[in-house]
């Protein structure tokens, strides 16, 4: 396997991990009342429904598009480096609003089986996964072509 192979290997198991935490979260929130803003008001359903849609982008066709070349993808749509490049900058884009969130949260707490967690501590742990998950692609992405 070439190099720049095992880097777009690498980048697609921790978009994996990335959007599991993602995913997991983001459904715990929903639930838990503290969905983005703007969800509030269509419900618990429709808030849930949309997590677990962006979940699944994220934990299955994302990597999916990554792990190896598609034909009809970079024929139609991006080139798999540009594919990372512009998740790369997505992420690295997420990782700065959720700095923000951890620097000031809108509530101190949320609870996490049956114990108040901070959202300071959560958020700071999810904005060093994006961050790992910015930098393994911008690695992959800018990586030399074999």
């Amino acid at each position: 396997m070439a190099i720049g192979e095992a880097k777009f290997r690498q980048a697609a198991w921790t978009y994996v991990v990335y959007g599991l935490a993602y995913l997991v979260g983001g459904l715990y929130l929903a639930a838990a009342g503290f969905g983005p803003r703007g969800t509030e008001r269509y419900g618990l359903a429709w808030s849930v429904i949309f997590w677990f849609v962006v979940g699944i982008l994220f934990v299955v066709v994302f990597p999916w598009l990554l792990v190896r070349q598609r034909r009809w993808f970079e024929r139609w749509v991006l080139s798999r480096r540009d594919f990372a490049r512009l998740l790369a900058a997505l992420v690295a884009a997420r990782a700065i609003g959720v700095a923000t969130v951890a620097w000031s949260p809108r509530v101190p707490t949320v609870p996490v089986l049956g114990t108040a967690v901070p959202v300071r501590v959560g958020a700071w742990a999810f904005a060093c996964l994006t961050v790992v998950t910015a930098v393994m692609l911008a690695r992959a992405a800018w990586s030399r072509e074999p």
